[in-house]
């Protein structure tokens, strides 16, 4: 998987923002809580993962109609869909100063392309000790869908089915796409959201 970094400045993959708001006292007491129980760098980026992939709720997956956006909310309510969801997982990531950003995958909305399209976000994180970028997704698993941490081969939530006209983005993002935070910020609504106010492309 060739990745391409929009920036080779590693510092701006590090950077508090509106929505990666790490300095949150609620984030940055998650990240402390999670520091002190991890073995390691690796092992805390293995347990940022999996807290945020199974400790909060994918929105649509509990049908809520609560639309969340910066990681601090995201954790407050303990729900988001995908593009809250990698707020808080790059904002943990970069609060013990681990280089992360964003990538995104243009799939169907359903199992098939006469549902329409829509633009999915995960996110990317740099393993020092590999001096390699992974991508992680931390969607949130049902039946259908098992994601996992994994080092040597991806095991992101879903796969690109090109014959559908999804595709890949190979850019890792500093910041959120505009895109993606406009559907957060026009909409009230999250199953409206999810069913018509998605991005269909970057």
């Amino acid at each position: 998987m060739n990745l391409i970094c929009e920036t080779q400045v590693v510092a701006d993959y590090l950077t508090v923002t509106d929505e990666v708001n790490y300095d949150h006292p609620l984030v940055a007491g998650l990240a402390s809580e999670l520091a002190a129980s991890s073995e390691d760098q690796v092992d805390y980026i293995k347990q940022s993962y999996m807290y945020v992939r199974d400790q909060i709720a994918h929105s649509w997956d509990i049908k809520s109609s609560r639309v969340t956006c910066s990681a601090s909310e995201t954790l407050i309510y303990k729900e988001g869909i995908c593009y809250a969801k990698s707020n808080l997982l790059c904002a943990i990531l970069r609060r013990e100063g681990i280089p992360s950003g964003f990538c995104y995958q243009r799939l169907t909305i359903g199992d098939t392309p006469d549902t329409g399209y829509c633009i999915h976000a995960l996110n990317a994180v740099y393993i020092h000790h590999l001096d390699s970028w992974i991508r992680l997704d931390a969607r949130g698993n049902k039946p259908g869908i098992q994601a996992e941490f994994s080092l040597d081969e991806e095991k992101l939530a879903f796969t690109i089915r090109k014959e559908y006209d999804e595709a890949e983005y190979m850019t890792i993002f500093k910041s959120p796409h505009v895109k993606t935070i406009e559907a957060l910020k026009n909409n009230t609504d999250c199953i409206n959201m999810y069913l018509y106010g998605l991005p269909e492309q970057l």
